[in-house]
């Protein structure tokens, strides 16, 4: 066994004992990235606000806060109906305790929109820098070396770009896969005990909770790459019948259930976030994306320059399925990475492939399929450059790692010609982009700065000039460029924290046109959405709002409505909504919509006028509501002239249920309730100890018919069977993790 394990690849079997000074120096890794996050901050205090972080993640959280406060499970909104189902949502980490943790912590605080954003971004950089560095000093790698994945993996282009400051669930759900990955080769490892398997769960939990469908497409990739290498890297054994395998290679595939083993615990642990979004996909608009989403945000073939060089400007397709010119500032990532590489391969590359064969191979793939159009529910491909960074750290630091001192000097040789290379290639073919001076200045200054340190003998200055190098590249990159510069930016005050001017009690419909072409800091800097409130801008102030942000658009009020993602409805059924159904029986009234919001740039009003009147109005648009007081939550209702009137007294709702006091008349006709929340399957009612059924009026409110002559306490409460089954499976896991590490530790404990 010890012959055959010598045989493995150096950078990802040998281990070394993990010293209590490396803990050092995962705080160390954690420090210089919150240090860096903190000078981009200095340079633009809204670099981590941007966009889905205005309109629907920094709100959502805020409600979050709130349902926490008040001893509820944050399962649902009662502030958006499109974007009610937080957890269907999957994006936001509803089942993850780490992000609600930090959560709580931050809402405690006295800070603004824009630096609850930043602190919740960097806390999650500070969390995937510390993994990354695990990640690679798990392999025999220098402190310094492994601080270089580390700032790689944490301060690369994407992960800035559109990771801490734009897409959340992004950032939430990577910043666990350097972990995930690191406790997953530990599982490897036939050295330990046989509790080993032990290590994945928790992090694989925290990752699939972070709220991001590609992050566990790129787990899943991961975990079937160590067991391919697992079972197949050691050389092949002789077979007696092709139908057999071999002992040796039943062996090699019996090492794997360690790994296998702690990766489903721990999806057995997340097992309420992925059955929510499983089921709330089900029906919804993401379930039948549009072709051209597949195609939108590949990585064109010709953009790779911008691993090096990230003004490199080429044309890429947009979120309209444009061709526009584009700054590969998401390739970003130090300079050092693809120099090293390449250096490596120059210099021996018969060697260096031999040890990383498998990083190279799993490298190629990631290349290949950023390039490639997604299928199915996935879209926009370049979202796998998170993990292709990663890799390409992980293979540039073990060339270094084999590096004489002469070829060390080569390496810096090699990053300063390729700038020079491409400052004239992007000259000549005018892909320089706008930010290409200073930064081509400031990138051969660093180059050449780390070629006179290789010439030097000081040994301490030349093992961390890679890391510096690294540091200060990324640096310049984004202080030189806008690494924001394709996102949407919104004026979004504090005051929207207040409900003025609406009404709490209300239930509004908000008709406005897109916010990311109207309400963009380029057509509007002044502060906007005191009245329309767009995506789920609503959550602040606790206003009951029919829109809502939801990239999923579940079935139901998203897709009644034809809402587009960040919330708008679509005009013409908006007009027609008004026009035809704002009176008297009218789909609005039955569902318990009693606002309307109508933004300046659209010109109809709610019909017919007798029903409603003009609350207030400014220069982003007009109030109406409808005549006397608020509807009440829980109404019973004739819809379809068979029901009677049922007498309700004593509302009470909370976040998840909500409850009256009915009392329905005696005859042979039972009374319908309405309830004037967003439909959900999985919704239950009881009264008296009675169980009745749920239905729904065109999949928008929940309907329950109480029989003549009953009166109690009707309960509806959302408890759907994926919550039952889920929350089943996450308690069964814990046991079982809980049960083996209870008798894992009563072993020797064995060094880190």
């Amino acid at each position: 066994m010890n012959r055959e394990y010598e045989q493995q690849s150096l950078i990802t079997v040998h281990r070394s004992p993990f010293a209590r000074c490396d803990w050092v120096g995962v705080l160390a890794a954690a420090t210089l990235t919150i240090i860096f996050s903190l000078l981009l901050l200095a340079h633009d205090p809204l670099i981590f606000w941007n966009d889905d972080y205005e309109i629907s993640v920094l709100p959502v959280f805020a409600d979050m806060a709130r349902a926490w406060n008040h001893g509820e499970f944050p399962l649902l909104s009662p502030y958006s109906w499109i974007c009610g189902n937080l957890a269907g949502e999957f994006q936001y980490g509803v089942f993850s305790v780490f992000i609600n943790a930090l959560i709580v912590c931050v809402w405690k605080l006295p800070l603004t929109f824009s630096q609850q954003a930043a602190v919740v971004s960097i806390a999650h950089l500070a969390v995937l820098s510390a993994g990354a560095f695990l990640l690679a000093r798990g392999r025999k790698l220098s402190i310094p070396l492994s601080t270089l994945v580390a700032l790689v993996a944490s301060l690369n282009g994407w992960i800035i770009c559109w990771g801490a400051g734009d897409w959340f669930g992004a950032l939430g759900a990577f910043a666990w896969l350097p972990w995930a990955w690191w406790a997953a080769e530990r599982t490897l490892d036939p050295t330990r005990s046989h509790w080993r398997f032990l290590w994945p769960a928790p992090f694989v939990y925290l990752l699939i909770t972070g709220g991001f469908p590609y992050t566990v497409l790129m787990l899943a990739s991961v975990v079937a790459w160590l067991a391919l290498r697992a079972v197949f890297e050691i050389g092949t054994t002789d077979t007696a019948s092709p139908a057999r395998i071999s002992p040796g290679a039943l062996a090699r595939l019996t090492r794997t259930w360690p790994l296998l083993a702690g990766v489903t615990i721990g999806f057995g642990l997340a097992a309420p976030a992925w059955l929510a979004l499983l089921d709330y996909v089900h029906g919804s608009a993401r379930e039948s994306l549009h072709p051209s989403a597949h195609w939108q945000w590949l990585v064109p073939w010709n953009a790779w320059p911008g691993l090096i060089l990230p003004s490199w400007t080429v044309n890429w397709s947009n979120f309209s399925s444009r061709f526009v010119p584009h700054g590969a500032t998401e390739l970003a990532s130090g300079l050092v990475p693809p120099a090293a590489l390449l250096a490596g391969f120059f210099s021996n590359g018969r060697a260096l492939l031999k040890r990383i064969r498998w990083e190279l191979a799993l490298l190629l793939v990631l290349f290949t399929l950023a390039m490639l159009p997604t299928a199915g529910v996935f879209r926009w491909s370049f979202r796998w450059l998170p993990l292709l960074h990663l890799v390409l750290a992980l293979c540039a630091v073990e060339a270094f790692a084999s590096f004489s001192q002469k070829q060390r000097r080569f390496g810096a040789l090699l990053m300063l010609l390729l700038i020079v290379m491409l400052i004239i290639g992007a000259l000549v073919l005018r892909t320089g982009g706008e930010h290409l001076f200073p930064l081509a200045w400031i990138f051969l200054g660093l180059a050449l700065g780390w070629f006179v340190i290789e010439s030097l003998q000081l040994s301490f200055l030349r093992a961390w000039a890679p890391a510096a190098v690294v540091f200060a590249t990324l640096l310049a990159t984004y202080l030189c460029t806008s690494p924001n510069s394709d996102i949407p930016k919104y004026n979004l005050a504090q005051s929207l924290l207040e409900p003025q001017p609406l009404d709490p009690q209300r239930l509004y419909l908000s008709v406005y046109p897109p916010p990311e072409n109207f309400y963009r800091v380029e057509a509007k800097p002044a502060p906007v959405g005191q009245v329309v409130r767009p995506g789920s801008t609503s959550m602040w102030a606790g206003l009951r709002f029919v829109n809502g942000y939801s990239p999923i658009r579940p079935a139901g009020v998203a897709r009644e409505f034809a809402s587009a993602i960040h919330g708008e409805v679509d005009p013409d059924l908006a007009k027609w909504l008004l026009q035809r159904e704002a009176g008297e029986n009218g789909l609005l009234e039955r569902i318990g919509i009693d606002g309307i919001i109508v933004a300046r740039e659209l010109d109809f009003v709610p019909q017919p006028a007798a029903e409603w009147e003009l609350a207030t109005e400014n220069d982003e648009g007009r109030v109406f509501q409808r005549h006397g007081e608020a509807m009440p939550i829980v109404r019973s209702v004739n819809f379809l002239g068979k029901n009677s009137i049922a007498k309700i007294i004593d509302i009470v709702r909370g976040r998840n249920w909500v409850s009256a006091s009915v009392a329905a008349p005696d005859g042979d006709r039972p009374a319908l309730i309405a309830f004037s929340r967003p439909f959900f399957p999985g919704y239950r009612a009881r009264i008296g100890g009675r169980n009745l059924a749920v239905f729904s009026e065109r999949n928008l409110i929940p309907l329950v018919e109480i029989p003549p002559g009953m009166h109690g306490r009707l309960i509806l409460y959302y408890r759907p069977d994926w919550l039952i089954y889920g929350g089943a499976l996450a308690i069964t896991s814990a046991a079982v993790w809980l049960i083996s590490a209870f008798f894992a530790l009563r072993r020797p404990i064995q060094p880190v």
